[in-house]
C-alpha cells in the first residue's frame, strides 16, 4: 500500500487501532501528523504535551482499548515523559508519536532546533517499547509494534520518534498485523496445587488489582460458588460492581479489613502488586495460604510470599480454579457483609460534610459513567473507596500517584464516551499543574464536570506538616477566584458552601450535557473530623 505522507499512514493504522480522536500539540516537527489526523479524525490541541498523553492515556481506558497522543520533539517529548511514567506505572496502552528532526542530522550534536540527546533513551526509560523510524518503507511495521506492545499485558505506553523529513516522505506499507504473543500458562503442578488448597478454604478472601480488570466474569463465579469477600486495590475497583453486597472493595488497611484478613484461612490474589500506599508501607499482615495470580513473571512472590504462584493470564487461571471452589462455613458471608457495610458507615462518618458531595455525585451520575480523580484529599479520602464504582472503565486516576493528571485524563475519557457525562474531582493545587487545560475545556466542550475542592494548596501535605513538623513549608498557594476564572474561559460556575448545595449544584452541572466548573469551598463547607493524612511513615514522627 502506498501512502502520499506519513500523516495518511498514521490515520490509516489509527483506523486499524479503532482511534477516533488524538491528542496533542502541533509544531514544526510533526506537522505532516497533525494534519492528516485533523483532517481525517479529530485532533485535540491540548495545551501541555503531558497532558496530550494523559487524555490518550485515559481516552484508551474508559474504552478498554488504546489512545494516540502526538507531541512534538525534544523538550515537547521530554515534557510528556512524566505522563508516560504514568503510562508505564499504570499499565495502560498509549501509542505516543513524537516527532523528531532531520534524519541526516540525528545525533550530530550540532544544535539543530528542538534537538535533545538520545531521546530514544529517554523514550525507552518511560515506555514498554520505543523505536525510531529509520524509512519510509518501516514506519508502518514500527507504529504497529509499538500498538502491539502497548496492548500486551502488563501494557504500557509504546513510543515511536519519527524524524520530520520521513513524515513528508510517502510511505510504503505493507499492512502486515504481527500477532500478540500467546498468554502464558501457570506451571501445571503449581495450578493442581493451589485448586486443591482453594478447595479446603472455609474462609476465603480474594484481593483483586488491575490485572483483574478483564476477569470480572469470572470474579463474580467465584464470590457466588464460595461465599467469600473481595478486596480490592484501588485499579480493581469495578471488576466486580461494588454494589454486590460482598464487595469489600479498597478498604484493606481499614481495622474491619485487617480483620477479615486475619479471620482468613486462604487469599487468593488476582493482577495486584501490592503498592505501598495500599499496604501501610507493607505493613499489612497477609494470610500465610496465599495464592498469587499475575501476567507479570516476577510479580508473584516479590511483595508477600505466595504458595502458589501462577503466571497466567487472570480470566484463564480463575476459569481453570473456579471448578474446585467450594462453599464458605457458614456466617462467613455474613461476616463479610457486616464488615463491608461497617467500614463504608465508618468512613462515610468521618468524611464529615464531604459526605454528602459523595453521595450527590453518585446520585448524579447514571450508572455508566466516568469518574475521573486527581490526587488529591478528596479523592485519596474518598473518592477512591467510597464513591462506588460499577465497571473498571469508570475508574479513572492516576495510579502513580502524580498530582495533576486529573484534567487531562477526564477530558480524555469524556471524549471517549461522548454521550455519558464525566465527572472530575481534582483539588485546588493540582489543577493549576495544568491551569491551561480549562481552555481546553472550553474549547472542545465535552460533557464534563470538573469539581475542583479549594482549601488553598496542597493540603494533604498541609495536613502532614501540621501534624508531624509543626511548621509548614510550600504547601499554602495563591488561589485564583474561580468564577471569575470560569468566566474569563467561558465556562459556567458553580459554588457548593455547604452540604444542602451539593445536591441541586451537581444535578445541574452533571444534566447540563456541557463542561461545569464547579467549586468546593471547603472553608465554608467545614472540616473533616480528623484531617486526612496518607499513609507514608515519617521516620521523625
Amino acid at each position: 500500500m502506498r501512502y502520499t505522507t506519513g500523516g495518511d499512514l498514521l490515520v490509516a493504522v489509527l483506523r486499524e487501532l479503532g482511534i477516533d480522536t488524538v491528542f496533542g500539540i502541533v509544531s514544526v516537527h510533526n506537522l505532516p501528523l497533525v494534519e492528516a489526523v485533523d483532517r481525517e479524525l479529530r485532533f485535540v490541541p491540548v495545551r501541555h504535551e503531558a497532558t496530550a498523553v494523559n487524555a490518550a492515556d485515559a481516552y484508551g481506558r474508559a474504552r478498554g482499548s488504546i489512545g494516540c497522543a502526538l507531541t512534538s520533539t525534544g523538550t515537547g517529548a521530554g515534557n510528556a515523559a512524566g505522563s508516560l511514567v504514568e503510562s508505564l506505572s499504570s499499565g495502560t496502552a498509549v501509542l505516543h508519536v513524537t516527532g523528531q528532526i532531520d534524519s541526516a542530522y540525528l545525533g550530530s550534536g550540532r544544535g539543530f532546533i528542538h534537538e535533545t540527546k538520545d531521546q530514544l533513551a529517554m523514550l525507552r526509560a518511560v515506555s514498554a517499547y520505543a523505536a525510531t523510524v529509520t524509512s519510509a518503507d518501516d514506519a508502518g511495521r514500527i507504529l504497529r509494534e509499538a500498538a502491539r506492545a502497548a496492548l500486551t499485558a502488563p501494557g504500557g505506553p509504546g513510543s515511536v520518534e519519527w524524524p520530520v523529513n520521513l513524515q513528508y516522505a510517502a510511505q510504503t506499507d505493507s499492512g502486515a498485523q504481527t500477532a500478540r504473543p500467546a498468554h502464558p500458562v501457570p506451571d501445571p503442578a503449581q495450578l493442581s496445587s493451589a485448586a486443591a488448597l482453594l478447595a479446603s478454604a472455609r474462609r476465603p478472601l480474594i484481593w483483586a488489582g488491575g490485572g483483574a480488570n478483564g476477569a470480572g466474569r469470572q470474579l463474580a463465579a467465584l464470590l457466588d460458588a464460595t461465599g467469600g469477600g473481595l478486596l480490592t486495590s484501588n485499579s480493581g475497583r469495578g471488576a466486580v460492581p461494588e454494589d454486590h453486597p460482598r464487595v469489600i472493595g479498597n478498604f484493606a488497611t481499614t481495622d474491619g479489613g485487617r480483620a477479615l484478613l486475619a479471620e482468613a484461612d486462604v487469599l487468593l490474589t488476582v493482577g495486584t502488586h501490592f503498592r505501598s500506599n495500599e499496604t501501610a508501607d507493607y505493613g499489612l499482615v497477609l494470610p500465610d495460604a496465599h495464592i498469587q495470580i499475575d501476567i507479570a513473571a516476577d510479580a508473584p512472590g516479590r511483595v508477600y510470599p505466595a504458595r502458589h504462584a501462577l503466571h497466567g493470564h487472570a480470566p484463564d487461571v480463575l476459569d481453570a480454579l473456579l471448578p474446585n471452589a467450594v462453599a464458605a462455613e457458614p456466617g462467613w458471608s455474613g461476616r463479610v457483609a457486616a464488615v463491608r457495610a461497617q467500614v463504608r458507615a465508618d468512613l462515610h462518618d468521618a468524611i464529615g460534610p464531604q459526605a454528602a458531595i459523595c453521595d450527590a455525585i453518585r446520585a448524579a451520575l447514571p450508572r455508566a459513567a466516568v469518574v475521573a480523580r486527581d490526587v488529591t484529599i478528596a479523592s485519596s479520602s474518598w473518592g477512591n473507596r467510597l464513591l462506588e464504582m460499577y465497571d473498571p472503565r469508570d475508574n479513572v486516576f492516576p495510579r502513580g500517584g502524580g498530582i495533576g493528571q486529573g484534567l487531562g485524563m477526564g477530558i480524555g475519557a469524556s471524549l471517549a464516551r461522548p454521550d455519558g457525562p464525566t465527572v472530575v474531582m481534582a483539588g485546588d493545587g493540582g489543577l493549576a499543574v495544568h491551569l491551561g487545560e480549562l481552555l481546553t475545556l472550553a474549547q472542545e466542550r465535552p460533557a464534563l464536570t470538573l469539581v475542583v475542592f479549594n482549601d488553598g494548596g496542597y493540603g494533604v501535605l498541609r495536613n502532614m506538616q501540621d501534624r508531624y513538623g509543626g511548621r509548614r513549608s510550600g504547601v499554602d498557594l495563591v488561589t485564583p477566584d474561580f468564577e471569575l476564572l470560569a468566566r474569563a474561559c467561558g465556562l459556567p460556575y458553580a459554588r457548593i458552601g455547604a452540604t444542602e448545595h451539593a445536591q441541586p449544584v451537581l444535578e445541574h452541572a452533571i444534566a447540563s450535557g456541557g463542561p461545569v466548573l464547579v467549586e468546593v469551598d471547603l472553608a465554608a463547607l467545614g472540616p473533616m473530623k480528623n484531617p486526612f493524612t496518607p499513609p507514608v511513615k515519617i521516620p521523625t514522627a
